[in-house]
C-alpha cells in the first residue's frame, strides 16, 4: 500500500495532547478535521489513497514512538467548517494547505517503522526519519494489509 507518513508534534496542543482532542470531535460528529501545517501532499497519493476501501496515512509523533494510522474519507485544500477542527489550532487556519477528514486513530504496531519504504530513495522509513527534516514522505507500506 503506498501512502503518506507525516510528523505530528504536541509543541501547539494543550496538555491533553493533539490525538485526544481529536478524538473528542469524532466521538462528538464521527469526524475531525486534521490540518497538516507547511507544504501541500501529493495529490497523487491522496487520490490514490481515497480509491480504497480504507483511505490511511500514517503519523509519527516527532520526538516519541507514538505512530498511528489515520483513516480518512475527504481531503481539501480550503478551510473546513470550523466546528470540526480542535479549537487550539483553529486561529491557525490559513498557515494549513492540506485537510484530512479523518474518522479514526488507530495505534500502529510497534515495529510498523520497518515495514515502511520511502518510494523516493527505497530506504526504510526508520531510517529516512532520523535523518531527514522533511515533514512528510511519500511511503509504500509492507505489512499485512486487509486490501
Amino acid at each position: 500500500m503506498k501512502t503518506v507518513a507525516l510528523r505530528f508534534s504536541d509543541n501547539y496542543a494543550p496538555e491533553e495532547g493533539m490525538i485526544f482532542l481529536h478524538q473528542q470531535l469524532i466521538d462528538k460528529y464521527g469526524y475531525v478535521w486534521y490540518g497538516k501545517f507547511g507544504n501541500r501532499i501529493s495529490k497523487e497519493i491522496i487520490d490514490e489513497q481515497l480509491k480504497t476501501s480504507d483511505p490511511k496515512i500514517f503519523l509519527i509523533k516527532s520526538g516519541s514512538v507514538e505512530r498511528y494510522w489515520i483513516h480518512f474519507k475527504e481531503h481539501k485544500e480550503t478551510i473546513p467548517e470550523l466546528d470540526k477542527i480542535p479549537e487550539y489550532y483553529r486561529n491557525n487556519c490559513d498557515c494549513i494547505k492540506c485537510w484530512f477528514k479523518i474518522t479514526s486513530f488507530e495505534k500502529a504496531e510497534k515495529d510498523v517503522l520497518s515495514k515502511c519504504f520511502v518510494l523516493s530513495s527505497g530506504d526504510c522509513l526508520s531510517n529516512a526519519s532520523k535523518h531527514s527534516m522533511n515533514p512528510y514522505f511519500k511511503i509504500e507500506y509492507r505489512g499485512e494489509s486487509n486490501e
